[in-house]
């Protein structure tokens, strides 16, 4: 179970890598905003920054080397996909933690089964918003990568 959860979580991720590097470096600084909400870059970096506040907060020996990336800074693709892969490493070692303890995760009473959730929840919303964004912008990603996000078996 420890390893179809962890690896759950990791599939996840390679379809937010999967996703950004289908987009053009123009579409990344799309957004619907009319006041300045965030870009799809923008997007990406708050899924990587939202895993590090948690890691922060509830499992800081886990944070190593991550580094918050700052929104008003200079955001590019490998940045986003450095960050994003280190970050999505961290979070699997705790699950994995979480799991090998019983699924029991300091800061998600529900336990570590149920923060995955959350985590991927969160995400897909994310992703759902880069994917309207870049349509409503006319960037739509490719099909086969449209499709392809849904093929987690083959991910």
């Amino acid at each position: 179970m420890k390893d179809s959860i962890v690896e759950s979580w990791l599939i996840n991720n390679r379809v937010n890598l999967k996703l950004l590097d289908a987009i053009c470096n123009e579409g990344l600084n799309c957004t619907l905003s009319k006041r300045g909400g965030r870009t799809v870059a923008l997007q990406f970096v708050h899924l990587h920054n939202l895993r590090l506040w948690r890691i922060d907060r509830f499992a800081k020996d886990l944070y190593g080397e991550n580094t918050k990336i700052d929104p008003k800074g200079v955001v590019d693709r490998l940045l986003l996909r450095k960050c994003l892969s280190e970050s999505a490493d961290s979070v699997s070692t705790w699950l994995e933690a979480g799991m090998s303890q019983g699924g029991k995760i300091r800061g998600f009473k529900r336990g570590a089964v149920a923060m995955m959730c959350y985590f991927i929840a969160h995400e897909s919303h994310h992703r759902g918003s880069i994917m309207l964004t870049l349509k409503q912008n006319g960037f739509s990603v490719q099909k086969d990568i449209r499709d392809g996000i849904w093929a987690w078996n083959q991910i």
